[in-house]
């Protein structure tokens, strides 16, 4: 891809200038929207394939509609960059997901056009209908488009928002279902074929047609149609329409890389009130030619050669945690065939994508439904499979009541494996996935392990799949491991069992998940400095607690320092102090973690340094100074004593 002169790019720095350009101009600054996006997307990595099928939709809603001050909300938000390029971020552009830069998802606090967050799917349509209503009891006249993607549709919250808004006929709201057949990954379901057969009726296209024609030249047909209503198009498709039935007015499908027929479109139906939904076809990737091709891997590509569309891969030679799931799943799948893989739409995120391939009847992914997969999971497991139900950390918040109530009290042996868990970098505070030790800790029943590498996560999978281990969960961080050759025995750890991985005498570091390796760094720096001699407890398992390692810890040290890539109030560093308290120890116990605050975005090691997590921070503590003054964040340290 040539480097280009923009010349309507630089033209538009907020809604209203998009608007004084002409329909033929519209378009030409799309395409160097597109090309903008691309460009920048290259040398700093971001959600590109979601982005770029989602230029002309931006572009064709700001163009019509009055933002702010009209509501735009974007589910999730992969699609939003040229939203933001659009509303005045152009320049901040370049510092997407960096620390310190703009949010890579929408964020109240960032814009005023951000009119709500972004970063789980499946909300858009809620909160949309929630600022409709508002605006209806406040007496205030404006329009509110949420604008949802076909994986998005498939999460049970976009079904009850809809539910919900279309008993409100009268509240003016318009849904843009943008309609490209993946989430993620390839689409999954009943209702991509619905979505599928709505697309291609030739029936149906060929009104809809003559229908858009008609409202561009005449308008009080504008008026005809909400007199008519729906009569007509439930002739032409035979049955009740999906959407209709929720008492949606549908219209589409519309092809969404048209910015003219957009915006005639989006015109006609800015005049229409109530319920409306407009289906809009796109393609994941549009306008560059690899991302259209292979959309999946493209959706968040890392760097990249914009030219040759080659991918700038990492001189590390270690693979991915995610990898190695993906690897000891398949070997655990072929050792017994009742183990099976379930996901909620993201097989090539946490690699269960090598159980599918090899073993397709034994791979599910349920779309973006993370409830539904914990509840099926327990269904499975009630009839006697051996379900590795995979969601990422921060993604299974959406399912507590799901995980408490259909498997924890039916002690049910399905094990849960938390990707993406702790920091996760770039993605920021709605992806973080820091709470999970402190919400499952509490559950009865449910075995909360954490390994420290690639092979205790290999073994932790065994163990968990072994008879009445019931509900067990399995945490571990998003990137490379530590170890170069990861294959190992499948091997048995007993369940709530830590283990001493250092002696020592004047002080007690406890730590549990992969931060034991920065400790274990830490300490041994901390020990040539200054003479001190620290022992190191790897306690592998947060619930069950190992005990006899706690009471030999509580007997001999007055000094401990506990260490988690998780949140410190209520997680492991809290265990151990009630521990500690119940059993009357009472040493000086200084916790380290993510402090009580949400974390913003940049690479993980900036947000380790910021939380005094990383090797020096941990150093510090551990030779007793004080962390950083200047930190923008507050001390991970509590002191009991």
């Amino acid at each position: 891809m040539e480097k280009r002169e923009y010349n309507w790019l630089d033209r538009v720095d907020s809604p209203r200038d998009l608007k004084r350009l002409s329909l033929d101009e519209l378009r030409l600054y799309c395409d160097e929207l597109r090309h903008y996006i691309i460009e920048q997307c290259a040398v700093n990595p971001g959600h590109l394939a979601s982005s770029l099928g989602a230029v002309e939709l931006a572009a064709a809603i700001h163009y019509v509609f009055d933002t702010p001050d009209d509501r735009l909300v974007w589910d999730v938000g992969h699609q939003a960059y040229a939203h933001k390029i659009i509303t005045g971020r152009r320049e901040a552009f370049r510092t997407n997901r960096k620390l310190g830069g703009i949010s890579g998802f929408p964020r109240i606090a960032e814009s005023p056009y951000d009119a709500f967050g972004g970063g789980h799917s499946s909300v858009s349509i809620s909160a949309a209908f929630g600022m409709a209503k508002a605006a209806e009891l406040r007496g205030e006249k404006r329009q509110v488009i949420a604008v949802i993607g076909d994986g998005a549709m498939t999460g049970g919250l976009a079904f009850e928002g809809m539910n919900n808004a279309g008993a409100s006929r009268k509240t003016n709201m318009l849904v843009v279902l943008n309609d490209n057949n993946m989430a993620i990954d390839q689409a999954t379901g009943a209702l991509k074929s619905y979505l599928l057969h709505i697309s291609t009726s030739k029936r149906y296209n060929a009104f809809k047609n003559r229908l858009w024609r008609w409202f561009a030249h005449v308008p009080p047909l504008l008026t005809l149609c909400r007199r008519a209503g729906n009569a007509v198009k439930h002739g032409l498709l035979q049955k009740s329409n999906l959407f209709e039935s929720f008492n949606f007015r549908y219209f589409g499908p519309v092809d969404g890389h048209d910015v003219r027929a957009l915006v005639t479109v989006l015109r006609a139906l800015k005049e229409i009130d109530g319920p409306k939904l407009l289906h809009v076809m796109t393609v994941k990737g549009k306008g560059y030619s690899p991302a259209e091709h292979n959309q999946c891997e493209w959706h968040a590509p890392g760097r990249f050669n914009p030219e040759t569309g080659e991918r700038i891969a990492s001189a590390d030679g270690r693979d991915r945690y995610q990898d190695v799931f993906g690897q000891t799943l398949v070997d655990l799948a072929r050792l017994d065939r009742r183990v099976v893989g379930i996901t909620p739409a993201m097989p090539s995120g946490c690699s269960m994508n090598l159980l599918l391939r090899t073993m397709p009847e034994r791979c599910f992914d349920v779309g973006i439904a993370e409830g539904h997969a914990v509840t099926f999971s327990g269904g499975m497991a009630k009839d006697g499979l051996l379900p590795f139900c995979n969601i990422y950390s921060s993604f299974m918040q959406r399912a507590y009541d799901n995980i408490i109530h259909d498997v924890a009290i039916q002690k049910l042996n399905v094990v849960f494996c938390l990707d993406r868990a702790g920091l996760v970098g770039e993605d920021g505070p709605t992806h973080h996935g820091v709470f999970d030790m402190a919400y499952l800790r509490p559950i009865p029943n449910l075995t909360i392990s954490s390994p420290m590498d690639e092979h205790e996560l290999r073994r932790l999978m065994y163990t968990a799949q072994l008879p009445d281990k019931g509900p067990f969960a399995i945490r571990y961080p998003r990137g490379r491991g530590s170890l170069v050759d990861w294959e190992c025995p499948l091997e048995e750890i007993p369940v709530g069992k830590g283990r001493k991985l250092k002696d020592g005498n004047d002080l007690a570091v406890i730590t549990i998940g992969p931060i034991g390796k920065l400790a274990a760094r830490a300490i041994e720096r901390a020990e040539a400095d200054t003479g001190i001699s620290v022992a190191h407890y790897d306690l592998r398992f947060l619930k069950p607690l190992d005990e006899e390692l706690l009471h030999e810890v509580g007997k001999k040290f007055r000094h401990i320092v506990t260490i988690e890539d998780g949140i410190i109030k209520g997680g492991m560093g809290c265990a151990i102090l009630e521990f500690m308290a119940d059993n009357g120890y009472y040493p000086e116990i200084r916790r380290i973690g993510v402090p009580d605050q949400f974390i913003e975005h940049g690479s993980v090691q900036q947000l380790y340094h910021l939380c005094g997590m990383d090797e020096e921070g941990i150093y510090k503590v551990i030779t007793k100074n004080e962390l950083r003054m200047d930190a923008p964040v507050e001390s991970c340290m509590a002191t009991h004593s």
